[in-house]
């Protein structure tokens, strides 16, 4: 039986936007000991388990392979794994990407048990949030806060994980550098936003114009009769308006200080 009366001890697991959102709830209910953030991290993380076998283990997007040998320390719980999605759909490593370029209006976090097999292991708790605007940065930090909260709240009370039904599983692979680059010869104007908005940070959306590369940092789908100085002509007759971006090797800016200072 877990002391309710003192902050749980947690080892951490994760890297990027995800695990800083997730961390940051963590820290401010809970003692935590370790922050893994490489495979050699690893090593350290069985030494502490060892010398504290009350730590809980709380993965938020890793990116490395945890050995059976790791996993069975953190037995019966498991190393806690908070996925952005409602799982089994978007198993991988571009969960919250895929459901933006896929059109969804609802975003989901799933907390799972750790398993060998990737996001297969059983649910402890998942939840669907609604409303959330089609910005990376909120949707990621929304999801992360709701996965950590649960953890926070439950760490002493954990239910029984519920399986996975495999055959109604969807899966998303890693971002590609090549994929930034902007087609909206072939997309819709919301296809082309979205991308937009997916692409932020990694691989970031690329278009160019009067002869310059940039990166597309904050956009919009014109309004019907909206005149913008800055535009992307979509497949759908719909123009995508540049609100910020930043030519490559250069500082970022508004539209209309890009368009005074470059078009010619």
């Amino acid at each position: 039986m877990r002391n309710s009366g003192v902050k749980n001890k947690v080892i951490f697991f994760g890297n990027g936007l995800l695990a800083e959102y997730a961390l940051a709830v963590l820290e401010r209910e809970c003692q935590v000991i370790f922050h893994a953030r490489t495979k050699d991290d690893l090593e350290k993380v069985k030494e502490l388990k060892l010398e504290n076998p009350d730590a809980f283990g709380v993965l938020a997007s890793f990116g490395v392979i945890i050995k059976k040998d790791v996993l069975e320390l953190f037995e019966p719980e498991g190393i806690l794994n908070i996925h952005p999605s409602l799982l089994p759909a978007y198993r991988g490593a571009s969960p919250i990407e895929s459901a933006i370029l896929a059109g969804d209006s609802e975003f989901s976090v799933s907390v799972m048990k750790l398993a060998p097999e990737m996001d297969a292991g059983p649910i402890y708790y998942q939840t669907t949030l609604q409303g959330l605007p089609i910005c990376k940065n909120d949707i990621y930090k929304a999801l992360a806060e709701s996965g950590a909260e649960w953890i926070v709240a439950h760490l002493n009370n954990l239910p029984n994980p519920v399986l996975q039904n495999d055959d109604e599983a969807t899966f998303c692979g890693k971002l590609e550098k090549s994929m930034g680059e902007l087609t909206p010869e072939s997309d819709t104007a919301e296809q082309t936003l979205r991308k937009i908005v997916a692409y932020q940070g990694f691989p970031k959306p690329k278009f160019s114009f009067f002869g310059l590369k940039c990166i597309i940092l904050e956009a919009h789908i014109c309004g019907p009769g909206e005149t913008a100085l800055l535009t992307i002509p979509c497949s759908d007759g719909v123009s995508v308006a540049i609100d910020r971006l930043q030519p490559e090797g250069r500082k970022a800016m508004d539209a209309k200080s890009f368009v005074n200072g470059y078009k010619k």
